[in-house]
């Protein structure tokens, strides 16, 4: 099952190129108050035993057709974004090698996991959207992720329950200046937070739909060439330990998205360029960049 954002917030279910209205049935069903976020539309199709029913009824109603629906990014204000850094062994070597990131070769999980860092709800930019590249930026490149949907509140799980608490998968782009600043430290915050840094989407596809998160192919194409393919096995730390480190830490709440790190292939963004992400099982999300007025 996919659910949506779409037109002006309003939640969606989608099947193929029909999006059929979800707040309706939630209202009328009781669960979600008239004017609810997104937020707790995912914790209540997450875990209300009366949202099955709901959703039958958002089926049985009239479905808007594709022509007629702007997809938005599928949460636009999630408790928190939190994004692993240098989690796949490849990215390691190539920012080594362009930016001097330090060697992180000897570290342990835990000690990588330590450098999750949280990206702003303002840097939220959704399907067919527009990155703009900061006058200040001198070199800007993007990074596409699986990103997970936390459905119920989580607080000290076990790597082994982690998947249990996901109410879905989305896809993440993860832009990031690298000139200047890249080469210093403690500075991610500042360089992955600008405005439109933190494309998502084009939907939420529930955790039934994807067996194992670990078993998923990344591929991104710019301006039609193939600059990245990888696979989500190569993470060093998988969705299960991210889940149980930061919920050791904090209790994550629904809505909350946990974006995996990207593999290698990384670069440059100019003013014009076109990116096609595609992740196994979730879809295919563009985006455009542009230079900032």
């Amino acid at each position: 099952m996919k659910i949506c954002r779409f037109n002006d917030g309003e939640p969606g279910l989608v099947d193929g190129d029909a999006v059929y209205p979800l707040r309706a049935p939630l209202v009328a069903a009781g669960l979600i108050a008239p004017h609810a976020g997104m937020n707790e539309v995912v914790g209540v199709l997450a875990t209300h035993p009366g949202a099955a029913e709901a959703l039958a009824a958002a089926r049985r109603g009239a479905p808007l057709a594709g022509g007629s629906v702007r997809l938005l990014t599928p949460l636009d204000a999630p408790p928190a974004i939190w994004a692993a850094a240098a989690n796949y062994d490849s990215h390691q070597a190539e920012m080594k090698e362009r930016v001097g990131a330090y060697d992180r070769t000897r570290m342990s999980g835990d000690d990588l996991m330590a450098e999750i860092f949280l990206k702003p709800a303002s840097s939220l930019v959704g399907p067919d959207g527009t990155v703009l590249l900061p006058r200040v930026a001198r070199h800007v490149d993007f990074e596409c992720e699986l990103c997970a949907v936390i459905g119920r509140p989580a607080r000290k799980v076990s790597a082994e329950a982690a998947l249990d608490y996901i109410y879905g998968y989305t896809m993440c782009w993860d832009i990031s200046v690298r000139d200047p600043w890249g080469r210093q430290r403690n500075t991610r915050n500042i360089r992955k937070g600008f405005d439109t840094f933190c494309g998502v989407g084009p939907w939420i596809v529930t955790r039934d739909e994807i067996a194992e998160p670990q078993d998923l192919h990344i591929e991104v194409r710019q301006n039609g060439s193939t600059v990245m393919q990888a696979h989500t096995r190569d993470m060093i730390n998988g969705l299960r330990d991210l889940i149980r480190f930061l919920s050791s830490v904090t209790t994550l709440q629904p809505g909350t998205l946990i974006t995996t790190g990207t593999p290698a292939g990384v670069s440059q963004l100019a003013d014009g360029d076109r990116l096609v992400g595609s992740i196994t099982g979730i879809g295919t999300m563009t985006l455009h960049v542009r230079d900032e007025s």
